[in-house]
């Protein structure tokens, strides 16, 4: 894999425009984005209206979303820019709405053909059951939102599901960060509790961890299945609430066929197009840029 100093030939795309030339550049396909959010549109607009409360008068930058669009304008863009595959991560926040989530996503995914069928839970009863029945009929990816959801990781009516989702090798994308706001059982020590009892286990943790970089990269070193996404980080506003570490960026080289291409489109206040500068920018090489945002999530959703 790329380390520090391999040679970086292509160019950062300026602007939205000039992604499609990236990625050509490159000699890729085109973007493979793990961590992209469709939902209903109810859900979407208590989202959007979350990031609406940022204000540079509390501390934190204005989080003006870029691309608040209705969803088959949503769609034509990502398309636009070349991402072949993407998630529709979406999470519940209270007991008895995981179900009609999936049930959302499922019908979404059918109509959305390039879309890796996603699907999420929460501790309640039903979810070793729903999780399974979601598996069975073709999920392809889970999403895991601790911070929102606020609930522990471990309790132990999620344990079927963390079993479910390790024995069926099904990766979940899990939100377990303390950014950009820390919830009661968010951090790595919990999280690794969670894989210490389901070492087989494929988790794909949200914003390389945000803002524990670090101990998540430690984390990751111990369990060899866990991924990291890098969703917003490196970018000039997450610099601004979270800077990564630039000690660390060795260890993302080292890391680098684990490390896949996440975005957080559509909740983002800057372009698509500045996200891959941002990855560009770590000068980390052409082979790691193409590992990143196409084919570490290729090989991993090949089955």
């Amino acid at each position: 894999m790329s380390s520090p100093g391999d040679q970086r030939t292509v160019r950062p795309p300026a602007d939205d425009a000039e992604i499609p030339a990236f990625w050509r550049a490159l000699g890729l396909p085109g973007l493979i984005d793990v961590h992209t959010h469709f939902m209903p549109s109810n859900v979407l607009a208590k989202v959007w209206a979350y990031f609406d409360r940022f204000a540079e008068t509390d501390g934190r930058p204005r989080w003006e979303i870029r691309y608040r669009h209705e969803e088959e304008r949503r769609l034509r863009l990502l398309r636009g820019f070349g991402v072949r595959r993407f998630t529709a991560m979406l999470y519940p926040h209270r007991p008895g709405m995981a179900q009609w989530l999936n049930d959302w996503a499922a019908d979404f995914a059918a109509r959305t053909p390039d879309c890796l069928r996603t699907a999420t839970f929460f501790p309640e009863p039903e979810a070793g059951a729903y999780v399974a029945a979601a598996i069975e009929d073709g999920a392809r990816v889970f999403k895991a939102h601790i911070q929102v959801g606020a609930y522990d990781p471990r309790d132990p009516l999620l344990d079927p599901v963390w079993g479910l989702l390790a024995e069926s090798r099904t990766p979940v994308v899990v939100h377990c960060g303390s950014g950009p706001e820390a919830g009661p059982h968010t951090g790595p020590a919990v999280f690794a509790e969670v894989l210490a009892r389901h070492p087989r286990l494929i988790p794909i943790v949200a914003h390389l961890g945000m803002p524990e970089y670090a101990e998540f990269l430690d984390l990751a070193d111990r369990h060899p299945g866990l991924r990291l996404d890098t969703t917003m980080t490196f970018t000039d506003f997450a610099e601004g609430m979270h800077p990564w570490p630039t000690e660390l960026t060795p260890r993302l080289a080292d890391l680098g066929d684990r490390v896949l291409l996440g975005t957080d489109f559509p909740n983002i206040p800057y372009s698509y197009a500045h996200q891959l500068a941002a990855l560009t920018r770590l000068d980390l090489g052409d082979d790691w840029l193409r590992a990143v945002c196409h084919d570490n999530a290729a090989r991993l959703f090949a089955r």
